[in-house]
């Protein structure tokens, strides 16, 4: 058997700068599940969705360290580059949502009607949830592209824009599964499916990135990244118009919030919450166009 003429572990992974990062997720994101799921606890969806995040990353990310310390990833038929660029941006979206829901949620200064010891617990996981999230926005800092270096597409700053995107995306579809009454005008329904269609759009993008697929295209693939980011810019403004009139003009809708809505299931918070993040996301676009027209594309880092 011949010998590759290299080493068979790679130090680097977790002695540089990176590598120590990601030791760091590794450790607060297995102590801060530790500590909800010992004592701390949790209940309902915001709590479910909180363990998941912690537990979620740290075994990925216990993948990603495996992976290049063995270098198994390179017999992985992906893009490792945008694979890794893309689960930090992400992983940070999911870690700060976390580290702000839980104790939002959870942590309380009093003891009753939870025992000191729960109560202390809680605030534990809530510092290692902020650590956690410090963790891997140093990560997406110390990997994102500099000015004038070739990197993967996602380590660009269009590229870590398509994860905030698609990211914002989620939280408007569920303020709109939650009695939005998004049925109740067509307009509305144009809305829904101006923020589905983008969001399907951004999620093949980065799918595409990240398994290396792009040069099998028979188009060239950078130039229509830079198109659709344009069409989805002109989308997200026909929303960013139409939503808030039907929903806050006082001919379709409520300029107020009204006085008997039940706190968590009222149809304006939600109709607010995608107004607002509507915005936000027709921000992102224009900032991604501005960015990407400057970019090199490179599919297999």
């Amino acid at each position: 058997m011949e010998s590759t003429g290299g080493p068979y572990l790679n130090t680097a992974a977790v002695t540089s700068p990176v590598g120590i990062a990601r030791l760091l997720q590794m450790t607060f994101g297995c102590t801060t599940f530790s500590l909800v799921a010992h004592q701390g606890g949790f209940s309902a969806a915001y709590g479910t969705f909180c363990m998941f995040v912690w537990t979620f990353c740290f075994a990925i990310t216990v993948f990603i360290i495996t992976c290049e310390f063995t270098h198994l990833h390179s017999c992985l038929s992906i893009s490792w580059g945008n694979f890794t660029a893309a689960f930090a941006m992400l992983a940070t979206l999911m870690s700060i949502t976390a580290a702000v829901i839980y104790p939002l949620y959870f942590v309380q200064l009093d003891c009753y009607p939870i025992t000191c010891e729960v109560r202390d617990f809680r605030i534990a996981a809530s510092v290692f949830a902020s650590l956690l999230f410090v963790a891997y926005a140093a990560e997406v800092f110390l990997t994102r592209a500099k000015p004038g270096q070739v990197s993967s597409y996602m380590a660009t700053v269009s590229g870590l824009l398509k994860i905030v995107q698609a990211f914002v995306a989620c939280i408007i579809f569920g303020a709109l599964v939650n009695d939005s009454q998004y049925s109740k005008y067509v307009a509305m329904q144009w809305c829904v499916a101006v923020y589905s269609f983008c969001f399907v759009v951004t999620v093949v993008v980065v799918a595409f990135s990240v398994t290396g697929k792009t040069a099998l295209l028979w188009f060239p693939f950078e130039r229509s990244v830079v198109v659709y980011t344009f069409g989805a810019v002109l989308l997200y403004v026909s929303a960013a118009v139409i939503w808030p009139v039907f929903c806050f003009d006082s001919k379709y809708g409520s300029p107020r919030r009204p006085g008997l809505c039940a706190k968590g299931k009222c149809p304006w918070d939600s109709q607010l919450v995608i107004a607002i993040f509507t915005y936000v996301n027709l921000l992102l676009y224009i900032v991604d166009l501005a960015y990407s027209q400057r970019i090199r594309f490179v599919s297999h880092l």
